[in-house]
């Protein structure tokens, strides 16, 4: 009687380790699903934005908008833009604020055009745009980036892409996606 005692706690111990690995796997996969999940996002939002400044360039000669909050207006701020003119961009994607676990922002941005009455005062040669993983290895694990060109790579260390006067640098820290 006094050894069923002492292997019923031991019993009980290896229950409960079982348990608890078998409650592991599902969480383990859960994260690697919304790590996933949180990636397309981002990624789908690096093309958007690409393609929101792509068509703004087209409607401001030829010229891309540094004012986010300008893509997400009826018109822009392309002067003389008729108010009844789509927007280009989603509010919540030009404000830049973190969405699906990614953090936004602007990498680095071009020149200014010379003084037009025709164009955005906030008009720029170039941008980068960047989206980097709100805590590394939970919410996502790779960064990504896209420009003007329509080049978008990833960070596989989840940091921002590098990037200067508006183009992203294309090295190790920034890999072409394929």
């Amino acid at each position: 009687m006094n050894e069923t005692r002492r292997t019923a706690p031991r019993d009980l111990l290896i229950v409960a380790g079982a348990l608890a690995l078998t409650a592991a796997v599902p969480v383990a996969a859960a994260i690697r699903s919304r790590v996933a999940s949180n990636e397309a996002t981002a990624i789908g939002d690096v093309r958007m934005v690409i393609a929101a400044q792509a068509a703004y360039r087209s409607a401001n000669g030829g010229w891309y908008e540094r004012n986010f909050a300008c893509l997400a207006t009826h018109g822009g701020c392309i002067p003389m833009s008729p108010t009844s003119d789509p927007t280009f961009l989603d509010s919540q994607l030009a404000s830049l604020n973190p969405r699906a676990g990614y953090m936004r922002a602007i990498g680095s941005l071009g020149s200014a055009p010379p003084a037009d009455p025709n164009l955005s005062t906030t008009s720029i040669s170039d941008y980068a745009y960047t989206a980097s993983p709100v805590q590394q290895n939970q919410t996502g694990v790779r960064g990504f980036g896209g420009d003007g060109t329509g080049f978008i790579c990833f960070a596989p260390e989840g940091i921002q892409p590098p990037s200067v006067g508006g183009r992203l640098n294309r090295t190790s820290l920034c890999r072409p996606l394929q």
